[in-house]
C-alpha cells in the first residue's frame, strides 16, 4: 500500500531540510561546518519582548485557545505600526490577520484564492516556498523573470499573454529574498495598476521590511492609492525581532483576500499561543531600537563579507535590505557546482542560485546569519580553496 499524495510524492526535497542533513554528516565527521546558508538570525530575541511572554506564560487564562484571527492586542498593534511607519489606515477586526509565521500565511492564502489549474506569477529568483505552495494547491507557478539590469523588479511587457490571462494571483517580495532588491514607490503603483488591468490578486511578502540599510525605508504596497481593493501583505517578526521559532507574523490589506485567508486558517489551525501574540505585540508597539541595533551588526557583517568577495574578485551589489547577498559565481562553475566545491573544501555552506529558480542560475546567496568572526573564517577559508585552484591552475 502506498502513502502520500501525487501531489506531495511529486513535489521535491525542501532544500534547505537537504542543507541540515549534509551539515549534520558533516559535523558527525568532525567538520567544523559554517553555515551561510539558511536566513535565519543567530541574534536573540529582545530581552523585554522574552519578559513579556514570561508574564503572559504565567497566566492561566492564555492557555485556553486563541481568537482564530488573532487577539485584539496584537491586531491593534499591526494596525498601530502600519500607522506610525506607513500611515496606512487598517480596521483591525477586518484588516488584519494573525498568522504562524508569514511562511503559513503565503502558503494558506495560495490555496485560499486559486482553484485547481489556475496560475500564479511568482518571482524568478524567488522564495522557493511560492512554487511549492502552488503545486500542493493544484495551481500552476508562472514564473515571472528577474534580471539584475531591470534591479530585479518585474518587466510586465516580458509577461506571457496567455500566463497573464489564466493567472489570478501575483506575488511580489521586497526586500526581496534571495535578492536582496529593494524598490520605491513607482514598483508598487505599477504592480497595483497592472493588477486592477488583469483582474488579479496581489500578495506582497514584506518578511524583511524592516531589515535595511543606508537611511533606506521598505515601502509598503498598501501606500498605493486604492491598494487595497486587490492587495494585501504579509509581514513577520521572525527577521526584524529574531524570533523565527516563534512563528508569528500578519496578513493586512483587502478585505475580502484576508477573509478568505481567515476562513482556510480557522479550518486548519487555532492560531498562535496567546503570550506569543502578546509578546508580538510588545514588540510592534516597541520604540524599535532593537532593531536598528540588529540593522547595525547586519551591515558591518555584510560589509566585511563584501569586502572579502571581492578580494576573491567576487563582485557583488551592496544591498539596502535583508541580511543576504546575492553573488555572481566564479568563472567556469554553474551555481550548483560552485556550492558544492566551496562546501567539500571549505566547510562553508552556501545556496546555490538556481535553487530560487531558473534565473538563479550564475549565482549564489550568503547568509549573514553568523558573528562576523565566523565569516571571516569563511572568507579566509575560501581564499586559500581559491589559491589552490592556481596552484593546480591548468
Amino acid at each position: 500500500m502506498e502513502f502520500g499524495s501525487r501531489q506531495v510524492k511529486s513535489l521535491p526535497p525542501y532544500l534547505f531540510s537537504i542543507f541540515h542533513e549534509k551539515k549534520k554528516k558533516l559535523k558527525q565527521q568532525g567538520i567544523d561546518v559554517i553555515d551561510l546558508g539558511i536566513g535565519a538570525p543567530d541574534l536573540p530575541a529582545p530581552s523585554f519582548i522574552i519578559d513579556r511572554l514570561t508574564v503572559e506564560a504565567a497566566n492561566p487564562d492564555n492557555h485556553k485557545y486563541a481568537p482564530y484571527g488573532g487577539c485584539e492586542e496584537f491586531k491593534q498593534a499591526v494596525a498601530s505600526f502600519y500607522k506610525k511607519h506607513y500611515d496606512v489606515d487598517l480596521d483591525p477586526e477586518t484588516e488584519v490577520l494573525a498568522l504562524i509565521g508569514s511562511k503559513e500565511g503565503i502558503a494558506h492564502l495560495i490555496r485560499a484564492v486559486i482553484d485547481p489549474g489556475d496560475g500564479v506569477l511568482i518571482p524568478d529568483p524567488g522564495y522557493p516556498v511560492y512554487q511549492s505552495a502552488v503545486h500542493l494547491a493544484y495551481g500552476t507557478a508562472l514564473p515571472y523573470p528577474l534580471d539584475r539590469q531591470n534591479g530585479y523588479v518585474p518587466d510586465y511587457q516580458l509577461l506571457v499573454e496567455e500566463d497573464v490571462e489564466k493567472a489570478k494571483l501575483m506575488i511580489l517580495n521586497y526586500p526581496g529574498n534571495p535578492t536582496g532588491a529593494t524598490v520605491e514607490m513607482e514598483t508598487f503603483e505599477k504592480a497595483v495598476a497592472f493588477a486592477k488591468q488583469h483582474k488579479l490578486c496581489v500578495a506582497h511578502d514584506a518578511a524583511y521590511d524592516l531589515v535595511t540599510f543606508s537611511g533606506y525605508k521598505a515601502p509598503s504596497i498598501l501606500q498605493i492609492p486604492g491598494s487595497k481593493e486587490t492587495a494585501v501583505e504579509f509581514g513577520s517578526l521572525s527577521k526584524s525581532f529574531n524570533m523565527t521559532g516563534w512563528r508569528i507574523g500578519y496578513a493586512v490589506g483587502n478585505k475580502e483576500l484576508i477573509q478568505a485567508l481567515a476562513v482556510m486558517k480557522s479550518n486548519t489551525d487555532t492560531s498562535q499561543f496567546l503570550p506569543i501574540q502578546k509578546a508580538g505585540a510588545a514588540a510592534l508597539n516597541s520604540d524599535f531600537s532593537t532593531v536598528k541595533e540588529n540593522n547595525r551588526i547586519y551591515e558591518k557583517r555584510m560589509d566585511r563579507m563584501l569586502t572579502g568577495l571581492s578580494e576573491m574578485d567576487i563582485h557583488a551589489d551592496r544591498p539596502r535590505g535583508t541580511f543576504f547577498i546575492w553573488a555572481p559565481v566564479p568563472k567556469g562553475y554553474t551555481s550548483q557546482g560552485y556550492v558544492e566545491k566551496v562546501l567539500d573544501e571549505a566547510g562553508v555552506i552556501l545556496t546555490p542560485g538556481t535553487a530560487f529558480g531558473k534565473k538563479g542560475e550564475g549565482y549564489f546567496r550568503i547568509s549573514l546569519s553568523v558573528p562576523e568572526e565566523r565569516l571571516q573564517e569563511a572568507v579566509n577559508r575560501m581564499k586559500i580553496m581559491k589559491a589552490g585552484e592556481h596552484s593546480n591552475g591548468p
